[in-house]
């Protein structure tokens, strides 16, 4: 751990997590002077354990890639979802539609991933500062010129910085200060997980299967994502009111166990499991800032903005948002103008990627049928298998949207049509 800091530095990142190391490293390896300030000593328990395909590529751009193919962390091959009734789907087998190595991706302990990113920075030449908080960013004007930490003695200091990153995740240093946060209008869902010992597990090229199981009337879901160490994580994912408001009264075990008893497809798995860890939760969390960046300061990752963990999305988002901003900011640094305008440039381009993962997630919860629209639509399952493993960020895939719109518009009418009847 770092322990001298500086009186001033190019960039400043506050957060160690998959987006401020990928920002961080992308920045040192180009001679760019970062330092990198995280509250905590890692490692440290995170959720978002599942990864999804395209990750791949990002972790071969950070140069990730073979300590990913050599980790014990469980490949993952393929998603399955279970109905309400407990009936599987067919497996959505990624390489059979994409038979490449980016198809297989893995199911990770997000302490283990977290420290091997921070890792990589440093390696990369960013100076990393663990239990080093960040009290506040420093603005002159409108512009961020710097922050002031305190260390693990105690002591503060100001460092001034031509950029500051904001990569704090979900305390959201900038977004709140600046009030920037927009709550999703619709995606007002909860997760409440925990950790199980020997649960079931499949075997072969399953064993490391996401598993969407829906509950009995359908008004939540939990994952089942296996890790290493035969331990698997499961949490119930449904609306804020469902799960919390409306039982305001109960504990999050009572909570959980009375969502297990409305699950039939999750109930036999951890028959003969032992939960091996405390119950968490977190609340009413899919939202995003007004803006990626402004004068002198950027967001990355959670920091501007966070899915539905449907589609195993957000470490993917994460690492994407800390190499475009990176990008952008070592552009700026070399014009000599960290402006709004420049810091801004890659947002049109995330921004479409992350609405694009919306979409998919709110079809999920309307009920539309991705099996029946590609038995319509043959010539369309390529572009839906690219958008199901997270190929979001090109316009070709925009082709889908007014197919479904067309396709669940015919299923409304007949609904209603058989409805009147």
């Amino acid at each position: 751990m770092t322990t001298a800091y500086p009186s001033e530095t190019d960039v400043i990142v506050i957060g160690g997590g998959p987006g401020g190391t990928t920002t961080a490293a992308m920045l040192a390896q180009q001679g760019i002077r970062v330092h990198l300030f995280e509250r905590e000593k890692f490692p440290r328990f995170h959720i978002g354990e599942s990864m999804i395909p395209q990750s791949y590529w990002l972790f071969e751009k950070l140069g990730m890639l073979p300590k990913m193919v050599n980790s014990h962390f469980v490949k993952k091959y393929s998603v399955q979802f279970i109905n309400p009734q407990g009936k599987l789907s067919e497996p959505f087998y990624f390489i059979d539609h994409k038979p490449h190595a980016s198809s297989q991706t893995w199911q990770v302990r997000r302490s283990e991933l977290d420290q091997m990113l921070l890792d990589n920075a440093r390696e990369k030449g960013a100076n990393i500062h663990e239990q080093t908080r960040v009290l506040e960013v420093i603005f002159e004007g409108k512009r961020a010129v710097g922050v002031r930490i305190q260390g693990p003695d105690g002591k503060q200091q100001e460092v001034r910085a031509k950029v500051v990153v904001d990569a704090s995740g979900q305390s959201a240093v900038l977004q709140d200060r600046l009030n920037l946060r927009e709550w999703d209008p619709e995606l007002k869902k909860a997760a409440l997980w925990t950790y199980w010992k020997g649960a079931q597990r499949d075997t072969g090229r399953d064993e490391g299967t996401t598993l969407v199981i829906q509950t009995e009337g359908k008004r939540a879901w939990f994952w089942y994502i296996p890790l290493h160490d035969d331990i698997v994580s499961i949490g119930v994912v449904g609306g804020f009111d469902y799960l919390f408001q409306n039982r305001a009264s109960k504990d999050l075990e009572t909570i959980y166990f009375e969502e297990v008893a409305k699950s039939p497809g999750l109930q036999p798995r951890i028959a003969n499991a032992t939960r091996c860890d405390i119950f968490r939760a977190q609340k009413e969390y899919s939202y995003k800032a007004r803006q990626v960046a402004g004068e002198g300061w950027v967001l990355v990752g959670d920091a501007f903005g966070f899915l539905d963990p449907l589609y195993s999305s957000g470490v993917l988002l994460a690492l994407k948002s800390g190499i475009l901003a990176s990008e952008s900011i070592a552009e700026a640094l070399a014009a000599n103008d960290p402006s709004e305008a420049r810091l801004r440039s890659w947002e049109p381009m995330f921004l479409k990627g992350m609405e694009r993962i919306r979409r998919l997630v709110m079809e999920f919860y309307h009920g539309f049928s991705f099996g029946r629209f590609v038995r319509r639509h043959p010539d369309m399952k390529g572009l839906v298998t690219d958008v199901l493993i997270g190929d979001v960020f090109k316009d070709e895939v925009d082709v889908l949207w007014p197919l479904m719109d067309a396709m669940r518009a015919e299923m409304q009418a007949n609904t209603a049509g058989a409805t009147a009847q």
